[in-house]
């Protein structure tokens, strides 16, 4: 029978899955519960030491006569403190050790109680993986849900770490609550074990389980967050995305939308069933609703292709994570179709024919006057007028959504945080690095001189742009540097937060509400300025900002009602 407490069981059961076959225990209390679990799985085979110093070198002995990482448990408190010469020697011979210590509560850390002190992190730098386990709780199903999958995760990191190529030592840290010898479970659970590889530099020779996931996959989906358009060309992997549904937002390299967040907001029932394999490719992803989607179904299966080789769970369902270059890594698995046809074809087709609903929508649709009509207006004119050596950047909450709607390019976009601050810096900081670049006698040579360009835009929200002021007070900003300023005297998102409006602090210290204007910004930083408040002199003043010739930057504040661009958003996805 094993311990009633779920991290432990977790842990024990992952330890198992990826191959750690022998611990060195040391007595206490606080770690007999991981002990007793040790000891009663037959996967496992214990070896019992006293001195915790000594233990730790006992399982360094044994890590070099078996050429495998080996588990050394110890109680709370100091305990942990005296494996850390093991380690460090450890660490300089490239031998693997899996330091497991018990710890209490939390709460109880530095409050004069007995065998307390700060365990996560004792043991760094020699390990390369700190982790200290959650301990998930009833209180709620899914809070209890999402304790199991924080900690699951967190032991699949270390232990994916601690059988490494490189041999690292790791740190598993335990908090356990009272009571601790409860054993009444029968069988260990069945936790999803997360692997790791890096395929050969020429990418031809790719996992077979993977390659064999994607190929025989019934319901298969690529999902590509934000890339850089210098580090990835859509084309390396044309016959697999003629064959797999493809979701993208604008901060893709695409030349096109998916529209895929107004499909999941109002398909309903019309929704095809969960896909059963995900790929997932690049950054951050805005749409929290694709993200909700996907971690609702336990079955999908998700793999994904990092070049950092990072733990990065964010469908709470990732199977395994390819290290590598995403364009070599898909040309690879193209490459492996050899044109053969892949199951879920009509999967594919019901979503094209949503996603194609959605399109049309987008198209149709015409916003009254309000920051999505401003937006609208602005990406069908530069598209117009040709996005050849053209740079977007749009700032964070509603700029970026509004973007995902309209805007038939990459965008630039801070959603490594997703913070308002910095939006306008960054922007500014581009134009002066394209302008450098465009004047170079090489300019025109290498991946980066791509962002030579000719004109550089900046979509931003009131309270990101006035946070962010001190970004024109520059002494040389480029003429090409173009903004387009949506001020409706407050932080709009939050006019789109259910259940917010109706609190008393809303207005003012929730949204910022204020009655700023950009012109003495301006004026003072000489940037041409020009404001619009009126659906009839839009096309002017957007006619100005990306066509005016000038020796300075250009700014457009265009004003707007936060509660019409609230509403017209509302509208924009009731009426799909």
């Amino acid at each position: 029978m094993y311990s009633s407490k779920d991290s432990i069981n977790i842990l024990t059961a992952l330890l198992v899955k990826h191959g750690i076959k022998h611990a060195v225990v040391c007595p206490g209390s606080r770690n007999a519960p991981i002990v007793h679990n040790l000891n009663e799985c037959p996967d496992i085979s214990c070896v019992a030491v006293t001195d915790e110093r000594s233990a730790g070198f006992y399982a360094l002995g044994m890590a070099q006569a078996l050429d495998e990482p080996v588990a050394v448990c110890v109680t709370s408190g100091s305990a942990v403190l005296n494996v850390a010469p093991a380690v460090a020697e450890a660490h300089y011979q490239h031998q693997s050790l899996v330091v497991i210590s018990a710890d209490r509560p939390a709460a109880w850390i530095d409050q004069i109680d007995g065998q307390t002190l700060r365990q996560p992190g004792a043991l760094e730098p020699w390990v390369t993986c700190s982790v200290s386990l959650p301990e998930p709780q009833t209180a709620s199903a899914k809070a209890y849900a999402e304790a199991r999958w924080h900690c699951n995760r967190l032991v699949n990191e270390a232990l994916i770490e601690a059988t490494a190529d490189h041999r690292p030592c790791v740190h598993i840290n335990v908090p356990l609550s009272e009571p601790l010898f409860s054993f009444d479970v029968a069988k260990l659970p069945d936790e999803r074990a997360i692997v790791r590889f890096a395929p050969s530099t020429d990418y031809d020779c790719l996992r077979t389980d993977f390659v064999d996931d994607i190929l025989q996959a019934k319901r298969p989906m690529i999902v590509f967050g934000q890339m850089s358009p210098w580090r990835f060309l859509p084309g390396s992997a044309d016959y697999l995305f003629s064959h797999v549904i493809v979701l993208h937002e604008a901060l893709a390299p695409f030349p096109s939308i998916s529209h895929f967040d107004e499909v999941l907001a109002t398909a309903g029932r019309r929704l095809p069933a969960a896909p059963d394999v995900v790929l997932y490719v690049g950054d951050g992803i805005v749409s929290k609703r694709l993200k909700a989607y996907l971690r609702q179904n336990a079955r999908t299966r998700v793999w994904r292709i990092s070049s950092t080789g990072r733990v990065e769970d964010t469908f709470q369902n990732l199977r395994g994570i390819v290290v590598g270059d995403a364009e070599q890594v898909l040309s690879a698995l193209d490459h492996k179709m050899g044109r053969r046809q892949l199951h879920g074809m009509d999967y594919r087709r019901k979503w094209l024919h949503l996603l194609g609903a959605a399109r049309e929508h987008a198209q149709s649709y015409e916003p009254a006057y309000s920051q999505m009509a401003v937006v609208r207006a602005f990406e069908q004119l530069i598209d117009a007028q040709g996005l050849d050596g053209v740079a977007v950047h749009y700032a964070n909450s509603t700029p970026v959504r509004l973007a995902n709607i309209y805007a038939r390019h990459h965008v630039w976009c801070n959603r490594g945080v997703n913070g308002i601050e910095g939006s306008l810096s960054t922007a500014c900081g581009f134009a002066v690095a394209a302008r450098a670049e465009g004047s170079s006698p090489d300019g025109a040579a290498g991946v980066s001189a791509t962002a030579s360009a000719r004109r550089v835009y900046c979509v931003i929200g009131d309270l990101s742009f006035f946070y962010d002021q001190n970004a024109l007070w520059h002494a040389d900003l480029p003429a090409s540097l173009r903004i387009l300023l949506l001020n409706n005297g407050r932080g709009g998102i939050f006019n789109m937060v259910k259940g917010l409006g109706g609190t008393a602090a809303c207005s003012q210290q929730v949204m910022g509400a204020h009655s700023a204007t950009a012109q003495g910004v301006c004026q003072q930083n000489g940037i041409g300025y020009r404001q619009v408040s009126a659906d009839a002199d839009l096309s002017a003043a957007l006619n100005w900002l990306t066509t005016t010739e000038s020796t300075q930057p250009l700014l457009l504040e265009v004003v707007t009602d936060a509660d019409t661009d609230a509403a017209v958003f509302k509208n924009y996805y009731a009426y799909m």
